[in-house]
């Protein structure tokens, strides 16, 4: 009998387990078994692995092979074990020696002529390699400055099955031609990598800065909403835009994200193993550090906005736009339960997704940014009164936003349209992009200093028992709130979203706690009722 075993990774979401790859060869009819709960592509590795070696120069056993994947009890999938699987079949047949594969993760899919294509995950899975102990890993060439992300590992990027044998066997290492052909394709229904347009329905920037050049300073007007924008990006907290068609509120949400501060070290790799798992990191670009932004079109499904799918569950938007922005424009216009499944990651922070194979779990802390018109034809409200929609076509429009997730979203602003002149004067342009997340990193920092030793980075997380009890406001700011509560306009998670939001504005404008000032801007932008202060940041600085 000859046995030999090396480790791979199954993913279950985007977390990943190390298995340990079995080959055992003994004599009898030549057979190929593949145990341990793999999946319908892993199955067919047997063939693609076979044709991998015999096409590397390698003999294949004649023997009766069994390759055993444990833990059993884990669902594997996809086309990753391949390189561990043949690495694995070479050492039960001696090929190379046992000893050498026993403490080397491996991870790539097998071209039939043996050369190694990359996978999705990469990222992840040697992230938890890294966890259980293991400090070598083999992975695809094009994928190993994914794979170098990872501290204290170190990679091995080959071409080719070839190429590798020759490695562990001290062998001169041949020369391969790069796979042109390498970069693995998106799963992900309606993605797309930018530029190429939307195809069902979805659009992500992946790992590229949202940064097309336009700047805040193009919109026009529309103080209240630059401002809630500016509060938004410095605290975390979520906005309803409403307003006619044209009013500049794709613009702003487009400009959001570069507002935003890069990304630190522990956030770009959750973003990253994201992107990772969802096949869409860009070529040259293995690590995100600017925010994501995820724009979904109204027809996306509730398995694109907040994951799943057949077989193996996929990241959906909601976790593309983990630490950045997922703006639903025409709000309205996607499905009642598409948007009630978004309350569980706005309160949690995380998408939980249960199949029959097992539970997955992806990351979905984002900054939410919902635009709506305020009736189907859009001009309602309008001093001109060019609406013809009927009130019970305005009615049923409006309700398409239920009250509990509206009750969720921190900001709400109306969106008026640009008049001519505010098109035509001079100086009507705003604060720039810069200027403005000058402030905001201001902000952050004052904050996260704030909250130094506990769980909590930006207001918005932080539960409004934990902010009543251990940061107070200035004596009094809080009366007219309670009032608004008491008179049934804020509920109790509103007044705590309230609270928040004031602790924000207190952090952009300088100071150590929330004055009434502070708080009436709260609430203003939180009920949309005017309250006497000036709407731009700057004025209160």
């Amino acid at each position: 009998m000859a046995f030999a075993r090396t480790c791979s990774v199954a993913l279950v979401g985007v977390e990943g387990v190390v298995v340990e790859v079995q080959a055992d060869l003994e004599p009898g009819v030549a057979a190929f078994t593949l145990v341990g709960l793999p999946d319908k592509s892993l199955t067919e590795s047997k063939d693609r692995v076979r044709a991998a070696v015999v096409n590397s120069g390698a003999a294949w056993p004649q023997k009766k092979l069994t390759v055993g994947l444990s833990p059993a009890s884990v669902p594997k999938s996809g086309s990753g074990f391949d390189l561990a699987v043949a690495a694995a079949v070479l050492g039960a047949a001696e090929r190379i020696d046992p000893r050498v594969l026993a403490d080397i993760v491996m991870i790539g899919e097998l071209g039939l002529d043996g050369r190694v294509r990359p996978v999705r995950g990469i990222l992840p899975a040697v992230l938890a390699a890294a966890d259980s102990g293991y400090e070598q890993v083999v992975v695809p060439e094009c994928a190993a400055a994914e794979a170098a992300l990872v501290p204290g590992v170190s990679v091995l990027g080959v071409r080719s099955l070839r190429q590798l044998i020759a490695v562990l066997t001290d062998e001169p290492v041949p020369d391969e031609e790069p796979d042109e052909h390498g970069r693995p394709d998106p799963l992900m229904a309606g993605l797309r990598m930018p530029g190429t347009g939307a195809a069902t329905g979805m659009h992500s920037t992946g790992a590229a800065p949202y940064d097309n050049g336009h700047d805040l300073a193009d919109v026009v007007g529309q103080h209240s909403a630059r401002t809630a924008m500016e509060v938004a990006a410095a605290g975390g907290h979520h906005v309803f835009l409403e307003g006619p068609p044209g009013a500049g509120k794709t613009m702003l949400a487009e400009r959001l994200p570069a507002v935003l501060p890069r990304l630190t070290r522990q956030e770009s790799l959750e973003v990253t193993a994201v992107h990772s798992v969802a096949g869409l990191l860009p070529p040259g670009k293995p690590l995100i550090d600017t925010a994501p932004y995820c724009a979904p079109h109204h027809s996306a499904t509730m398995q694109a906005l907040v994951g799943g799918g057949q077989g193996v569950a996929r990241p959906g938007a909601v976790s593309l736009a983990h630490r950045g922005i997922l703006f639903l424009d025409e709000t309205p216009e996607f499905g009642s339960r598409v948007l009630d499944a978004l309350r569980q990651p706005l309160e949690a922070g995380h998408v939980v997704i249960a199949r029959s194979a097992g539970v997955v779990r992806f990351p979905a802390r984002f900054l939410m940014i919902l635009a709506a018109n305020p009736c189907p034809c859009g001009r309602f409200s309008q001093r001109d009164t060019l609406c013809e929609c009927p009130p019970s076509v305005i009615r049923r429009y409006q309700a398409r936003l239920s009250g509990p997730l509206l009750d969720r979203v921190d900001l709400r602003v109306d969106v008026d349209r640009v008049t001519r002149s505010q098109l035509v004067e001079r100086g009507a342009r705003g604060e720039s992009t810069a200027t403005v997340a000058d402030r905001v990193r201001a902000a952050r920092e004052r904050a996260t200093a704030r909250f130094m030793g506990t769980p909590w980075g930006t207001n918005s997380e932080v539960p409004g028992r934990e902010l009543r009890s251990r940061w107070h406001t200035v004596p009094g700011a809080m009366e007219e709130a309670e009032r608004n509560l008491e008179r049934g306009v804020l509920t109790a998670r509103g007044i705590d979203r309230v609270l928040r939001v004031a602790w924000t504005v207190a952090d952009l404008v300088g100071h150590d706690r929330p004055d009434a000032t502070d708080v009436a801007l709260a609430l203003q932008l939180r009920t949309g009722v005017p309250r006497g202060v000036p709407m731009a940041i700057g004025a209160l600085t």
